[in-house]
């Protein structure tokens, strides 16, 4: 019986000790978490390129053919509306071939009276014809190039006859649309696929420093410069 008294309190003292060993090794790892909403907003990518300043239209004023200038009705820095005339030719040779249809048509009226009575075959009245053809258009050409009209509305930016002159290769007036204008700039193929028409873009000119001009993307060239690795955009 004593032996069996000391065993007890042996076993019963392993037991607690290893209770308290347990209860020392808890540890609360809980991690604290904090909570946010979700939301979506743009950021911006700044690019800077340097660019060239254009006419947004220029437009070359000259006859479709050559001929006398009779008077210039602009100068150089003017502004000329949609349609005002800007040129007027000289009108001898359009004058010349007005009478030359005349002739023609009396001709051919002439003609086809005879031919409708068998005097003459209907080869004689075809080339009658023909030639009336051909003078009407030679008249209606010098007519419409006999005052000369600004297809646009802009500034005079250059002149290179004066009165009398013969025209030629040059035009006799450039006439340029500078409100608004565009920026061609060259820009890194890696941003062909991100940039696209009408996208808004801040512009900063020398001549203006510390402002900003908002703009708009025109026009984005389809190829790429194989050398540079650019493309043009407007």
């Amino acid at each position: 019986m004593k032996k069996l008294k000391c065993i007890i309190p042996a076993l019963c003292a392993t037991v607690l000790v290893g209770c308290v060993k347990k209860e020392e090794t808890q540890v609360d790892t809980t991690p604290i978490v904090k909570l946010e909403k979700v939301s979506y907003f743009p950021v911006d990518q700044t690019y800077e390129y340097t660019g060239t300043i254009e006419a947004f239209n220029s437009n070359n004023i000259g006859p479709s053919m050559p001929l006398r200038i009779g008077e210039i009705q602009v100068e150089v820095g003017d502004f000329v509306k949609a349609g005002q005339p800007v040129v007027l030719m000289d009108k001898a040779q359009y004058i010349q071939q007005k009478a030359q249809r005349d002739n023609l048509q009396a001709t051919y009226d002439r003609l086809k009276n005879l031919y409708e009575t068998g005097g003459i075959s209907k080869q004689d009245l075809d080339q009658a014809e023909t030639a009336l053809i051909v003078s009407k258009t030679a008249v209606q050409n010098l007519e419409e190039n006999s005052t000369l009209r600004s297809p646009i509305s802009g500034i005079v930016t250059a002149r290179n006859y004066d009165r009398g002159d013969m025209s030629s290769a040059l035009p006799i007036l450039v006439i340029q649309q500078i409100s608004p204008v565009k920026v061609v700039i060259n820009v890194s193929e890696e941003l062909f696929p991100k940039l696209k028409k009408g996208m808004d873009v801040a512009l900063n000119l020398d001549i203006y420093p510390g402002e900003t001009f908002p703009g708009k993307i025109h026009l984005i060239h389809p190829t790429v410069d194989a050398r540079m690795h650019t493309f043009a955009v407007e």
